[in-house]
């Protein structure tokens, strides 16, 4: 593909989400081309891969990538490492006017999870990718709210072990953090709980997800079995919407919607004097991962980096000004 009129990105990261990113980049991308990968090993598969396609590599961080001749051109920056990591980056960078998508838990930037909210920041100079549990699950979330009021929603990510890297088991704690907050950020429940599960079955089994929320179907009329149909179908909508940049993904059965039963004691799970919701509503997904560059049951890394292009490719042909002191984007 030509290059033409594309917007030149850096991917700071060089191991599987990064160069997985990386592929769909250089092979799907309509408005991106990779300006440079960055790592900090040498002998990284990453780096190699990306020297052997052209892309400008360096193994000193960021600080190697400010010293590329062609930084200067550089206008997004994904950083694929982790949170902690992060905030040094952007510290870094923002100072230059670079925009960040950050694949990482650190949640400096607002959430952005391109099926739900894909054009309320793309003036922000730092937007966070939430996680792949979030960029599953927090769709639906948000799907049921726009039925019903959701007063909890709790989420149970499993992933195949073999596609949890040193990155993902060392920000468990910022996975459960981040994505509980975004849950009420971004999907709209009035309280979240997310729960990642590294499965060690052999052969590995596919990232798949399951939304447990608790919503007010009555608020929405008096007839019930009307307002459980319109649950399944904004469901459904939703799921197509998120199938369009991440074709792997889809239901596994149809939405559960049942009464909660009047001795459930659910109120532990709501806001303080927050009355009872009505329902029970259970939705069930999986992820299978495109195979760009990762294995097929890799769908946890595949969805962040889909959704991240889905983002950078809207903040490279949206006209909004960069930030303040920076480049024009």
């Amino acid at each position: 593909m030509s290059t033409t009129h594309r917007t030149p990105v850096a991917i700071i990261g060089s191991g599987n989400i990064g160069t997985d990113l990386m592929i769909k980049v250089l092979r799907h991308s309509e408005h991106l081309s990779m300006g440079a990968m960055v790592g900090i090993d040498p002998e990284s598969e990453g780096l190699a891969r990306a020297a052997r396609l052209g892309v400008p590599t360096t193994a000193d961080g960021l600080d190697g990538l400010l010293a590329l001749p062609g930084f200067a051109d550089i206008r997004i920056v994904f950083d694929a490492t982790s949170a902690g990591a992060h905030a040094r980056h952007a510290e870094a960078l923002l100072p230059h006017g670079v925009r960040i998508v950050d694949l990482t838990p650190a949640a400096l930037g607002p959430f952005v999870v391109p099926a739900v909210n894909l054009a309320e920041h793309l003036g922000a100079p730092d937007v966070n990718m939430v996680t792949c549990g979030g960029q599953a699950t927090i769709p639906i979330v948000a799907a049921i709210g726009r039925v019903a009021p959701v007063a909890y929603a709790e989420i149970v990510a499993s992933i195949s072990s073999r596609s949890a890297g040193p990155g993902t088991r060392a920000n468990i704690d910022e996975f459960t953090e981040t994505t509980a907050g975004a849950i009420t950020a971004v999907g709209g429940a009035e309280r979240g709980k997310a729960i990642i599960v590294l499965n060690p079955a052999e052969p590995p089994l596919i990232m798949r997800d399951t939304v447990l929320a608790l919503a007010d179907l009555d608020d929405v009329g008096p007839d019930v079995n009307g307002a459980a149909d319109a649950v399944r179908a904004s469901v459904r909508a939703m799921v197509a919407e998120v199938a369009g940049y991440v074709p792997g993904y889809r239901l596994t059965q149809e939405v559960q919607i049942a009464p909660i039963p009047p001795d459930q004691p659910v109120e532990t799970l709501l806001a303080p004097g927050r009355r009872r919701p009505t329902h029970q509503i259970s939705v069930f997904l999986e992820v299978e991962g495109a195979a760009h560059y990762l294995p097929s049951y890799a769908g946890n890394l595949d969805i962040m980096t889909s959704a991240a292009l889905r983002v950078g490719e809207a903040i490279a042909t949206a006209a909004v000004p960069a930030p303040a002191g920076g480049r024009p984007a």
